[in-house]
C-alpha cells in the first residue's frame, strides 16, 4: 500500500539538486572582483535585483545606447576538458564588446549568465574572475549577472555561458558604413588565435589529429595543444577608441562566425565591395587547414584566419594607423556589388583563385 504524500520523506531544493547557500557563497566570492571593474557611472555592485548606470556620469551628453548578447560556444568544451576556466569568461566579454565598437560604441557595463548542473564554487569563480578581468580589459562595469543551478540539464560539469553587454555612442557620432568610399584601405588587426568561433570544426580537427589536448602544440613553443587553443579573445575596445572618436575609422567589422565571407559586406554601402589582396596565415590556422584538410573557401567563412577585426579607413589614414594599432595591410574597397572577395595565392593557400560573397540587395 502507497504512503499518503503527508507521510513520505520530506524534501528539500538541496535533496534535489540545488544549493540556496553554495549560491549565496559565490556571490560573496564575486563582490569584490565585481566591485574592481566600477567605473564612472556604475559602483559594480551585486546582489541587487539589478544593476544601475549613470550615463551622465560616464561624461555623455546624448547618448544612444548600443546592446549586444553572444557566448563562448564549444570552447567551454575544450576549457572543461582541460580543467581550464580563468579565460573563458575574457572570451564571454570579448565576444560582446567587440561587437559594440564596432558600431563607435564605448562598453559601459556587463551582465553574464552561469548555468551548470550542479554549482562547483572553485570552477564559477574561476570563470567570473576571468569575465571582470575582461570587463576591465573592456573600461566596463561588471554590475550583474544570473547563476543557475539545474540539475538534470547539463552532465556532471558541463555548464554554459552567455554575455550582455551596453554600451554607448554620442549622437550622430557612431559607426554605419556610411562614410565607406571606394578607395578605402582595409587594415587587420591580428587575432589571438582563432577567438571563440569554429570550434566546433576545431575540436574535430583535434579529434582526427590525435594530439592530445596536453600534448605540446604542433604549432606553438612552450605551450600545450589545450593551452594554444583557449588563448582569450583579444579585446580591441581600448586601442580603437581614440582613433574612432577622433574620425579616423569609416567603418569597423568584427571577424566572427561567418569569417571574413559574411562579416565584411556587412559594414559596407550597397555599390561597395571588400577586396582582401593578402591574407597570410599564422600557424595555427595552417594547421587546422592541414590537419583537416578544410578547403580554402571554408577557412575564410568559419576563421578569422589571423585578423579578429579590420578597420575600414581613407588611404590617407593607412600607414598612421597601421603604425599606432599594429596594424596590417589587408587590401581595399572598390566599385562593385556589395560583398568579400579574398584572393588567394598560389603556395600560401595552396590555390590561386579567389572566394566571393556577395550580399547585394
Amino acid at each position: 500500500m502507497s504512503r499518503s504524500p503527508t507521510n513520505r520523506p520530506p524534501l528539500t531544493y538541496a535533496e534535489a539538486g540545488v544549493s540556496i547557500d553554495a549560491g549565496n557563497a559565490l556571490v560573496r566570492a564575486i563582490g569584490p572582483l565585481a566591485r574592481a571593474t566600477a567605473r564612472p557611472g556604475a559602483d559594480a555592485e551585486i546582489g541587487g535585483f539589478g544593476g544601475f548606470f549613470d550615463p551622465k556620469a560616464a561624461g555623455y551628453r546624448d547618448p544612444l545606447l548600443v546592446a549586444a548578447n553572444d557566448g563562448v560556444g564549444t570552447k567551454l568544451k575544450l576549457a572543461i576538458d582541460t580543467g581550464r576556466h580563468s579565460t573563458v569568461g575574457i572570451d564571454l566579454v570579448a565576444m560582446c564588446v567587440n561587437d559594440l565598437i564596432v558600431q563607435g560604441a564605448e562598453p559601459l557595463f556587463f551582465l553574464d549568465y552561469f548555468a551548470t548542473g550542479a554549482l562547483d564554487a572553485g570552477v564559477a569563480e574561476a570563470v567570473v574572475a576571468g569575465i571582470a578581468d575582461g570587463c576591465l580589459q573592456a573600461g566596463a562595469a561588471l554590475i550583474g549577472g544570473e547563476t543557475a543551478e539545474m540539475p538534470g540539464m547539463y552532465a556532471a560539469g558541463d555548464y554554459d555561458l552567455a554575455g550582455f553587454a551596453v554600451g554607448a555612442v554620442e549622437r550622430g557620432e557612431q559607426l554605419t558604413g556610411a562614410a565607406v568610399a571606394d578607395g578605402d584601405v582595409l587594415l587587420g588587426l591580428p587575432s589571438t588565435g582563432a577567438h571563440s568561433n569554429g570550434f566546433s570544426l576545431i575540436r574535430k580537427i583535434v579529434e582526427r589529429s590525435g594530439v592530445g589536448l596536453e600534448a605540446a602544440a604542433p604549432f606553438a613553443a612552450d605551450v600545450s595543444l589545450g593551452e594554444a587553443l583557449l588563448e582569450p579573445t583579444a579585446i580591441y575596445v581600448k586601442a580603437l577608441l581614440p582613433a574612432i572618436r577622433a574620425g579616423r575609422v569609416h567603418a569597423l567589422a568584427h571577424i566572427t562566425g561567418g569569417g571574413f565571407l559574411e562579416n565584411m559586406p556587412r559594414v559596407l554601402p550597397v555599390g561597395l565591395r571588400a577586396i582582401i589582396e593578402a591574407l597570410p596565415l599564422p600557424a595555427l590556422f595552417a594547421w587546422l587547414q592541414r590537419e583537416g584538410n578544410v578547403a580554402a573557401d571554408e577557412m575564410v567563412r568559419t576563421f578569422n584566419c589571423g585578423f579578429g577585426m579590420v578597420l575600414v579607413v581613407a588611404a590617407g589614414e593607412a600607414e598612421g594607423l597601421m603604425a599606432e594599432l599594429g596594424a596590417v595591410r589587408l587590401g581595399v574597397v572598390e566599385a562593385g556589388v556589395r560583398g568579400c572577395e579574398v584572393r588567394g595565392r598560389a603556395g600560401l593557400w595552396g590555390q590561386d583563385k579567389a572566394w566571393v560573397a556577395a550580399h547585394d540587395a
